[in-house]
């Protein structure tokens, strides 16, 4: 697997003041915005192409990046006047998905063993495989049940009444096929459209347990807390 999508394109509203000036994924963790270690660490596993959604003060992260050359990648870039949510923004890059490709949410942040979960996605046969990380507080995540094989049975975006506490970690691997239930134009959520309409058609999904720490650094809470995960010394890279 060589190509990832990392999602960017968040107003990081949770974050104001500080993404009023900076968009939401140069937003720093431990000196470092959290996009360079995302494309960093896809970089070290083996993808040469990240495509990259953007949004809100697009210029300022292009200016930061430029190619991808200087951080091992190339990257490819789309600007989303409109907000299309996490499925839809695929379509500005479907030429470059007619391989097996990554979804990477841009406010995840994780150094957990990519590898591991596109061995295992290619080992189950599956359309999709979805990472998965257990959290306290399950009705405020999307969540799956699984069965004896690894297969998801169920997935449901914020419940009233939590069933689980694996939730979805915003981390996917992915077959060019997954592309046939994206809508070509407009909004489209993987969440709440792509996965739900995949499993009533009856695709198969595999979930992949992340042991590994993994933080959605999209509010003020959870940016301290990356902050010290990673500034610690021997903590992440």
């Amino acid at each position: 697997m060589k190509t990832a999508v990392v999602l960017c394109a968040g107003l990081g509203t949770r974050l104001r003041p500080l993404t009023d000036t900076c968009p939401k994924p140069m937003v720093p963790v431990a000196g470092v915005p959290v996009l360079e270690r995302t494309v960093r660490h896809l970089a070290a596993h083996g993808f040469t192409d990240v495509c990259v959604n953007l949004h809100h003060l697009p210029h300022k992260v292009r200016a930061h990046f430029g190619d991808g050359h200087a951080f091992g990648v190339r990257l490819h870039f789309s600007d989303e006047p409109e907000l299309l949510g996490t499925a839809g923004a695929l379509n500005a890059f479907r030429p470059l998905l007619r391989q097996p490709f990554l979804v990477w949410y841009g406010d995840v942040l994780s150094a957990f063993d990519v590898s591991a979960l596109t061995r295992a996605h290619q080992a189950s046969g599956a359309q999709a495989t979805v990472g998965l990380y257990r959290v306290d507080n399950p009705t405020q995540c999307g969540l799956v049940d699984l069965d004896g094989a690894g297969r998801i049975t169920r997935f449901v975006e914020k419940p009233p009444v939590a069933f689980t506490d694996l939730a979805n970690a915003g981390v996917y691997a992915c077959e060019p096929s997954v592309l046939d239930f994206i809508p070509p134009q407009g909004f489209s959520d993987f969440g709440r459209d792509v996965f739900p309409a995949m499993l009533a058609a009856g695709a198969e999904l595999h979930g992949h347990a992340i042991d590994e720490p993994l933080i959605d650094v999209g509010s003020p809470e959870k940016l301290e807390r990356a902050n010290a995960l990673y500034a610690a010394p021997g903590g992440q890279p």
